[in-house]
């Protein structure tokens, strides 16, 4: 099983890819591929519950020492990316589904794959799973409030917010509860710790099968609107190029070793689409072309994670990075 698992972690990023070129061809040759929507809310359910599950939660209050680099990661996603996501918005302005799809997909910090990508290229990835948490919280805080200021009352008003709470409650809550009670299991019996080494076992057959899903149940809606959605995909390649650049400066500016700011470039540069696109779904129909606004993201981004992980590693070199005192780290489970 071992052997198994270190073959998938290997060679997941090949994965990915493949999931999602098998998902384009048979989303759009398969008749009624669309209805594997259904299918996105439990996949990815069991993703974020895996996800979780890696999230240290007796630790977080020592994470919360970590004043220094859960700093930057705030500043740089809640300060420095809203503004690039604005700035970048001002081109699809006046399409309502593209300019929402965009906001939406682009202000929300990734939780889950950015752990990945980042271990990959050597960033601290415990230091980001340890603010997964923190992460979240803000973004479900920040996001109502920056669409409005973004888009405007009447823009957001069209938004129900039913679907939304319906959305947070099974692909958050639930998955966080059940990962937090798990832990919390297997700190007493073996069947927890059997829960644990399984769901993380999975974790790479899990992204492959929610890549498979989105990508499978869009892609035909990716190309009727194929016209639409080409405009987006240098936007959403500036936002990778722009928060390399501001990522490694935050880095610098937090004065962060070299795994804290290569963690930090991912943190800025990813974005949080499987999750988001169970609320894009959940749109009104003037809307309807926003999930697949959110599902272009994602395969620019994965394409873009395959030049991070051998190109971050070179921006930010061992040999040029500051090594940041041992009080400021975050003590070891």
């Amino acid at each position: 099983m071992n052997a198994v698992v270190s073959w998938l972690e290997h060679r997941q990023i090949g994965l990915y890819l493949a999931a999602i070129l098998a998902a384009g061809v048979v989303g759009i040759t398969v008749p009624g591929a669309h209805h594997l929507e259904g299918a996105i809310e439990p996949v990815l359910a069991l993703l974020l519950f895996a996800t979780f599950l890696g999230v240290p939660f007796a630790a977080i209050g020592k994470s919360l020492r970590d004043g220094r680099f859960l700093a930057a990661v705030g500043v740089l996603n809640f300060v420095v990316v809203p503004l690039v996501a604005y700035g970048l918005s001002r081109f699809v302005a006046v399409e309502p589904a593209l300019l929402f799809g965009v906001l939406l997909v682009l202000l929300t910090p990734c939780i889950d794959y950015v752990i990945v990508f980042a271990g990959l290229a050597g960033g601290a990835s415990e230091r980001l799973l340890a603010a997964a948490p923190l992460l979240m919280l803000a973004q479900i805080l920040l996001l109502p409030l920056y669409l409005l200021l973004f888009i405007g009352l009447k823009g957001v008003a069209v938004v129900e917010v039913g679907p939304f709470a319906r959305a947070f409650l099974l692909l958050i809550v639930v998955p966080l509860t059940a990962a937090a009670l798990a832990q919390a299991l297997a700190r007493r019996h073996r069947s927890g710790v059997g829960i644990e080494r399984t769901m993380l076992g999975l974790m790479v057959l899990l992204m492959m099968a929610t890549l498979f899903t989105v990508v499978a149940s869009q892609a035909g809606a990716i190309g009727d609107a194929l016209g639409q959605l080409l405009v987006l995909v240098p936007i959403y390649a500036a936002f990778l190029v722009a928060m390399a650049a501001l990522g490694i400066g935050a880095g610098r500016i937090f004065r962060l070793d070299v795994p804290a700011t290569r963690a930090l470039v991912f943190s800025g540069a990813t974005r949080n689409s499987l999750v988001v696109l169970p609320l894009a779904l959940a749109l009104p129909a003037s809307l309807s072309l926003t999930p697949v606004v959110v599902v272009t993201q994602t395969l620019v981004e994965l394409i873009g994670m395959v030049i991070f992980v051998r190109l971050v590693p070179r921006l930010v070199p061992s040999s040029a990075g500051r090594i940041e005192p041992a009080a400021s780290r975050p003590e070891p489970n």
